[in-house]
């Protein structure tokens, strides 16, 4: 029975529906985005981070609790050796109806018809820029030719939808946006603009200045293109337009300037084990404790799943004026 069918075990004190669980695989990333990472990072030992193994079990307790969608992340979830294995185990897991998974496109060009093959039917991309200078710039070490023929490879491949992911600061890549846009209507594919978090200490820049709000990107575009609202929700964040006469749809995700979390759905399973249940709290239950202490009890751990449902925040209260007090960097926390 898919998941979407069984009757919902996670609800949260605000009468939320949990079904969608972002999981990392690692913390690390062969890139050093200048809003997601500090230059120089410090990355966790191997002894304190999830097993494949135990990934793999921690998912198959969340599609038996009714949760029906599971994002792979990072860090840059294919560099994490065994990472094509795993996929391939939790995309075949009988009670999940969708695997998806947000890569920074460094790898696809050599694993896409294995990622198709895994069942993962749809991928994110982050995408910033089309300028190969500014592309190295925002991400300290990447290629954009690398990531475009992989974003290519992707294509070919044939997936269900895919769409960028783009974060746009100010002065820094908030004069592309219509590039942006129509280069995702030249390749058929969807896009998703993202005012940054701010989780972390960064010392590339100062976020209150760098803040470019989902309003000002959707004024840019209306003054391009003819956006037109879909009503439907999904079950990420974004909140989408459709291009009129295409089917490219333009997203916004807008923890500032729209806080979304009155249907937040979501939670996070971090690499170390935490089931984080607020992007912008540190509300958390330590299941990697709970596995390792009663030897993977599949029982004891859906309870716990279940229990922590009682601690999930009502919203987050992000502050571009202060200083965060989300210390970890987005990289650990799993997309």
């Amino acid at each position: 029975m898919p998941a979407s069918l069984k009757k919902p075990l996670l609800i949260d004190q605000f009468g939320r529906t949990v079904d969608y669980v972002r999981i990392s695989i690692t913390d690390r990333c062969d890139f050093r985005c200048v809003y997601c990472m500090s230059e120089e990072m410090t990355f966790l030992p191997r002894e304190q981070i999830l097993s494949l193994e135990e990934i793999y079990c921690l998912a198959q307790c969340f599609t038996e609790l009714g949760v029906g969608k599971i994002r792979i992340t990072g860090g840059e979830p294919l560099i994490r050796r065994g990472a094509l294995d795993l996929l391939d185990k939790i995309g075949h897991l009988p009670l999940l109806d969708e695997l998806v998974m947000t890569t920074n496109g460094s790898q696809l060009s050599n694993c896409a018809e294995q990622l198709k093959a895994a069942q993962v039917s749809r991928l994110n991309i982050s995408l910033d820029t089309l300028k190969a200078d500014k592309f190295k710039h925002l991400t300290r070490t990447g290629d954009l030719n690398v990531v475009l023929q992989g974003l290519e490879a992707a294509i070919k491949t044939g997936f269900k939808r895919i769409k960028l992911n783009a974060v746009i600061l100010k002065n820094r890549n908030d004069d592309e946006v219509i590039d942006l846009v129509n280069f995702a209507l030249k390749s058929d594919i969807d896009i998703s603009f993202i005012e940054e978090m701010p989780l972390g200490v960064i010392n590339s820049h100062n976020r209150e200045e760098a803040y470019y709000s989902s309003d000002e990107i959707k004024a840019d575009l209306d003054k391009h293109f003819n956006l037109e609202k879909i009503t439907e929700t999904t079950a990420g964040p974004s909140d989408y337009y459709r291009i009129a006469g295409a089917q490219t749809k333009v997203g916004f995700i807008s923890p500032h300037s729209h806080n979304f979390c009155s249907t937040c759905n979501r939670v996070r399973l971090t690499v170390e084990g935490r089931l984080l249940l607020c992007l912008g709290n540190e509300h958390s239950v330590d299941l990697k404790s709970v596995m390792r202490n009663s030897n993977n009890d599949t029982e004891l751990i859906k309870k716990c799943i279940i229990d922590a449902m009682a601690i999930k925040p009502e919203k987050h209260e992000f502050n571009l004026k202060e200083q965060p007090i989300i210390m970890r960097h987005m990289s650990s926390t799993g997309g």
